[in-house]
């Protein structure tokens, strides 16, 4: 029955999408024969880019994100095939938000990589039209911003529920990354140590901390990250229809699996992003007080991952619903929490995005604070 359903929708909106491109050509039909006046009338239809949204509750009352990841490498959202005039100006756009730091979320997944990794080359993977952490690193040094490398995921992983098979591949990419990009470019800032997780998975702790250990080594100390997931409610799969679960991790067991984490890998994990889309809008400040007291418990910084994406929504994945983002960014402030990122400004709220909501999300979101 959801299938159909799904469909139906599907069909409707491809119908409607249809009529709509169609009202042009009838109007220009229809106008043929009538005064000029009419057609007169239709050309002082504009915008008036002098008109603010009127707020109702308190502006710039959030967290404000600055820090985007850079998914080239994705399974489960669309390429928009940019070349470097377009990631240009995407970096442009970021700017001018008050984004300072990039983040490419995966240099790799199973045979797609973002560059030209001998290793990964020699391993069947395939070769890349461009080198994009070259091109990343130098928009970044361009812009003044900083980049976060992301580990490769070989994706064993994903069918295995066993994060040790990733260790072994990161151990050549992150002396193979230092050596050719970290050593030349200025911007290159820190790692993210990309395994995402929910809960005490198998091998989680021994390697988070083996591949966090050598990224500090081998960059003279330079700042790890990561980004797990929470698994609440919404913490359902990708290629799936169902928007939520029945069950869900409750706080209290949240807290004391996250405490055994965080005991292990702190000496070489910096701070900790949690994904804030997996749990309701009113589960917020509950969850985020946790991560936040567990975070200052053992010295690592609270940032959030604000996901600008929709989880609520039949189709996966759409730009957000900007009250959305402004509760998570609100529930972040009230916490304390000491930086939002973003999954992920250029297809979610990018001017340029693929979708158009994604560019009103941007103008919400400025609104909002007042930039």
């Amino acid at each position: 029955m959801m299938q159909n359903n799904r469909r139906d929708f599907i069909r409707k909106a491809a119908l409607a999408g249809a009529s709509v491109a169609a009202i042009p050509a009838l109007s220009a039909c229809e106008g043929a024969g009538k005064s000029s006046s009419a057609n007169d009338n239709r050309s002082n239809i504009y915008k008036d880019n002098e008109l603010k949204s009127q707020l109702i509750v308190p502006g710039n009352n959030g967290i404000q994100i600055t820090g985007t990841f850079l998914d080239e490498i994705s399974h489960d959202i669309p390429h928009q095939n940019w070349g470097e005039a377009e990631w240009d100006l995407d970096f442009q756009y970021m700017k001018a938000i008050g984004i300072d730091t990039v983040i490419m979320i995966r240099s790799g997944y199973r045979k797609f990589i973002t560059y030209p990794s001998e290793y990964l080359l020699n391993k069947g993977c395939f070769m890349p039209s461009v080198d994009l952490v070259d091109m990343y690193l130098r928009l970044a040094e361009k812009y003044g911003m900083k980049f976060y490398f992301g580990l490769y995921d070989s994706g064993h992983y994903w069918t295995t529920g066993d994060m040790t098979h990733e260790i072994e591949d990161n151990k050549y990419v992150i002396d193979e990354v230092w050596k050719n990009y970290g050593e030349k470019y200025k911007s290159f800032g820190g790692w993210y140590v990309s395994g995402e997780i929910s809960r005490a998975t198998k091998g989680a702790i021994g390697a988070f901390y083996a591949m966090g250990k050598q990224c500090k080594d081998v960059s003279g100390g330079l700042p790890t990250f990561i980004s797990p997931w929470i698994d609440g409610k919404k913490a359902v799969a990708a290629s799936g229809e169902a928007l939520s679960k029945e069950e869900a991790v409750s706080v209290q067991q949240h807290e004391k699996e996250w405490d055994e984490i965080f005991a292990g890998i702190h000496e070489v994990v910096d701070a900790v992003a949690f994904q804030d889309g997996h749990i309701d809008y009113d589960e917020l400040d509950a969850f985020f007080t946790v991560n936040k007291k567990l975070a200052d418990k053992y010295g690592m910084q609270c940032w959030t991952n604000a996901e600008s994406f929709d989880r609520d929504m039949p189709i996966k994945f759409l730009p957000i619903k900007f009250d959305k983002l402004r509760m998570k960014l609100e529930a972040a402030k009230r916490c304390g929490y000491d930086r939002a990122i973003t999954f992920e400004f250029s297809h979610f709220m990018s001017p340029q995005s693929a979708y158009s909501q994604a560019g009103n999300l941007y103008n919400r979101y400025k609104e909002y604070f007042n930039l």
